[in-house]
């Protein structure tokens, strides 16, 4: 099986819980990583995995499947098994369960943890400008809270996207909080301040 490599952050003392960020297409596992000052959340702590393709044009660049062909996704089935299995091995490397693991992605990162996070017993679920790659098949009868936020002059994952998935969550009875912000394909500082609020208020109910 292959592993995922990954950024791991950890906080001094026994962690509080776990957050798990996905990087988008042709990014790396460095690309979010400032996140985990800017959330400043000592207690937490924080994996940075790298997708497991190589992205096609960007040099270092990853990618959780190929978005050359919009028809096949070329990659998807192997990846989605691969950080499948890869978060459930989290819990026997960091000692933090599932249900104490919120699980964030941006763009396509955002596409795979909402395809991921419904058929797995995480605590929380973040996507910020992301959009559904396919129909989503919850395992569960509860679904984690999610936090939505995108930007209504997104260039690269259009707002209806967005919408989209917050439709999709509230039809299957989700508790999602959404929020648009007057921005591009970007996470500015007031999208941290509700990361950081949904981390905080969905790890403290039981």
């Amino acid at each position: 099986m292959t592993q995922l490599t990954s950024i791991t952050i950890s906080p001094n003392n026994e962690p509080t819980g776990l957050v798990v960020l996905l990087h988008g297409w042709g990014a790396n596992c460095n690309d979010l990583t400032p996140l985990a000052k800017q959330l400043n959340l000592p207690d937490y702590r924080f994996e940075f995995p790298d997708a497991p393709l190589p992205h096609p044009q960007v040099p270092g660049g990853k990618m959780w499947y190929d978005l050359e062909n919009l028809e096949e996704f070329k990659g998807l089935p192997e990846s989605r098994q691969i950080l499948i299995d890869w978060l459930i091995s989290l819990e026997s490397k960091t000692g933090i369960p599932l249900s104490k693991t919120i699980l964030c992605g941006f763009s396509q990162g955002g596409a795979m943890a909402m395809d991921v996070g419904v058929t797995l017993p995480i605590k929380g679920l973040i996507i910020l400008s992301g959009y559904l790659h396919s129909q989503l098949q919850p395992s569960g009868e509860k679904l984690p809270p999610v936090l939505v936020t995108h930007g209504t002059q997104d260039p690269v994952v259009p707002i209806e996207q967005g919408r989209r998935t917050r439709d999709t969550f509230t039809s299957l009875g989700a508790n999602i909080q959404y929020q648009e912000f007057n921005m591009g394909h970007e996470i500015i500082p007031e999208i941290v301040k509700l990361m950081r609020s949904f981390v905080i208020d969905t790890m403290a109910k039981v």
